[in-house]
């Protein structure tokens, strides 16, 4: 999602510190890097600075036509708020819960957890050359929470009361009541300058280049179509711990294609350097070609510890047809994973379960006394089969088969007062259950396919509409679709960010992120309990509440997930550290740490230097 990383940035220290005395603010416990250390231990810190780094835009877009990430219509070019904006906090990618300080020198929370105190570094610049200012700072957050921003910012941000200029470098963030997560989230911000825009209203500043304090700037740009970022050459925080061995490229280019197809051949061609993989197809058949033959081009498989993330087909309750429990249980019988892993995608995927998969708040068995208290008093509002145990996604493969699971379904459409009816599936009323599937591009047909064919065994008809990214865009916007797919990241610290995913008040919110239209009174009270928890007894029983009542709500049709980053790279042109961060992001995990080949290697030299280095 667009705005996880700013949601989930983790930083390190101790809650009621009497001075200002931390560098870092973790969660939980103490963060991993000590007062005064020099570099993270996944960079290398000799890294030469120099050459390009060519890469193949991650959004679905076509196009952009804007400069300005934030603002609701429009689209920016890929990667631009991570290399021009600057935080007051940095998180690190070999831990959770903890980032260090970056535009703040310290932080203190205050010992009744009512505020969060920054004090700036006089050294931070913006690429206009002023400093970062606390004025600046207060003029970031007031423009988030603004009218002209997505209403996931003001959701996300709803428990903190007001940011306060203490002086001009120092600024304090004052919250409703005390919470763990929120100097995080605060600290995670992205900083630009007043005179961005000149003052006039956010929604009209489109076309204004960004005035960031990050290591790159906008450089060559053919509009539309590709943009360079350029490095500054006098970065204020290159020197910095948390900046060190980083962003070590002078350029990073950023091309857009038309489809999956150009993109991958492009590849071939050495137009760009990286590109990372999402289609198994692709990965195992399509990935080939002389540039592979020579070594010039490496299929590179990086593990990670990231959450798994909760990458689900969709059904929206807004919808009639998809309101009752039962339907879209039903729904999710017809789709046989396993035949689809083993035939479509050789095996190269997990099944998701659960929102939470892979962190400490992942759920399963019996719920413990704790979640018993907090699911008892909505008994009424949660399906009977949350307080057992947790639900898992049907196989057909070892005691399951499709044929079971199609015959559930029956009974559970019948249930819900739906028959067949010469072949098609009709209610009392005799209204067929037609469904559409919403997708950007023709490319997901292929995988809809058989679930399609099980659905009509049932008697439903799901109907595959493609239409182009701005319309895909615009309808979920407005919750206008059926079902649909998309892609949840995961989180080791959920917190407040789920009530716009879930939560009561975001279902009836354009740009929301709630797109099932979850409208539940214990779904908002089990939210509140996690983003409350002081302790991690605390928030993990809210956790396995939380995604009892979504599982078990069967709101999503849970999909797969892999536990590495698949990435095609040329190895002749880019080198990267020895150490691999169990929770890097692909692409985030290059533009920070990789660096160019000075000068590139070719036919002659690749073979000794490659294997030197043991690639």
């Amino acid at each position: 999602m667009r705005f996880w990383k700013f949601c989930c940035l983790l930083a390190g220290a101790s809650v009621v510190a009497p001075a200002w005395a931390d560098h870092a603010y973790a969660l939980w416990g103490q963060p991993k890097y000590p007062q005064g250390f020099v570099h993270f231990d996944y960079v290398n810190p000799q890294a030469p600075k120099g050459g390009e780094l060519r890469l193949v835009s991650n959004l679905r877009t076509s196009t952009f036509d804007k400069y300005n990430p934030f603002t609701i219509k429009g689209s920016a070019p890929a990667y631009l708020s991570d290399l021009l904006f600057d935080t007051l906090l940095a998180g690190s990618m070999d831990e959770t819960a903890t980032g260090y300080g970056l535009l703040a020198e310290d932080v203190q929370v205050a010992a009744d957890g009512l505020s969060a105190s920054f004090r700036l570094r006089r050294e931070a610049r913006f690429h206009n050359g002023k400093p970062v200012l606390a004025q600046d700072v207060k003029h970031s957050f007031d423009t988030l929470v603004g009218p002209h921003t997505s209403p996931a910012y003001k959701t996300m941000l709803a428990e903190v009361v007001a940011c306060e200029v203490v002086n001009e470098r120092t600024v304090r963030f004052v919250f409703k009541a005390p919470n763990r997560e929120l100097p995080l989230r605060v600290g995670g911000l992205p900083i630009f300058s007043r005179d961005w825009g000149a003052g006039k209203p956010f929604n009209e500043v489109l076309m204004e280049q960004p005035i960031g304090s990050g290591p790159y700037r906008i450089g060559l740009v053919n509009f539309g179509k590709d943009i360079t970022y350029v490095r500054d050459a006098q970065y204020w925080a290159r020197d910095l711990p948390v900046r060190r061995g980083s962003a070590n490229f002078d350029r990073i280019s950023v091309k857009i294609y038309k489809d999956n197809t150009a993109r991958l051949e492009a590849l071939k061609a050495g137009e760009f350097d990286l590109m990372r993989f999402f289609s198994a197809g692709d990965w195992a058949r399509r990935v080939t070609g002389r540039k592979f033959n020579t070594g010039e081009l490496v299929k590179g498989e990086f593990t990670h510890k990231q959450p798994t993330g909760f990458q689900s087909y969709v059904l929206n309750t807004r919808r009639p047809l998809l309101q009752d429990v039962r339907v879209r249980e039903a729904l999710g019988l017809a789709l046989d994973y396993e035949w689809m892993n083993r035939q479509m995608f050789y095996g190269a995927y997990q099944r998701v379960n659960g929102i939470f998969g892979n962190t400490l708040c992942q759920t399963s068995g019996l719920p413990g006394t704790q979640e018993l208290a907090l699911m008892q008093p909505f008994g009424k509002d949660l399906p009977p089969a949350a307080f057992g145990p947790m639900t898992v996604p049907p196989r057909t493969d070892g005691d399951g088969s499709l044929r079971a699971n199609l015959r559930k379904a029956q009974g559970l459409l019948a249930a819900a007062g739906w028959t067949v009816q010469g072949g098609v599936l009709r209610n009392s009323e005799g209204q067929a259950m037609v469904l559409e599937y919403m997708d950007s591009g023709e490319g997901g047909q292929r995988t809809v396919a058989p679930w399609q064919r099980n659905l009509q065994k049932l008697g439903i008809t799901l109907q595959y509409r493609s239409v182009d990214f701005a319309l895909y865009q615009q309808r979920l916007q407005k919750f206008d679709f059926d079902i649909t797919s998309i892609a949840y990241q995961g989180t080791n610290n959920p917190g407040q960010e789920f009530a716009d995913l879930f939560g009561s008040a975001a279902a009836d919110q354009e740009d929301s992120g709630n797109f099932p239209g979850v409208k539940s009174p214990a779904v908002d009270a089990f939210i509140r309990a996690m983003v409350s928890a002081k302790t991690q007894e605390q928030l993990l029983p809210a956790c396995h509440a939380l995604e009892r009542a979504i599982a078990h709500g069967h709101y999503l049709i849970p999909q797969w997930s892999a536990n590495t980053h698949r990435m095609a790279y040329n190895a002749w042109r880019l080198a990267h550290p020895s150490i691999i961060p169990p929770y890097s992001n692909g692409e985030g995990w290059v533009m920070d740490t990789w660096w160019a080949r000075m000068p590139p290697l070719n036919a002659q030299t690749a073979p000794a230097v490659l294997a030197q280095e043991g690639s």
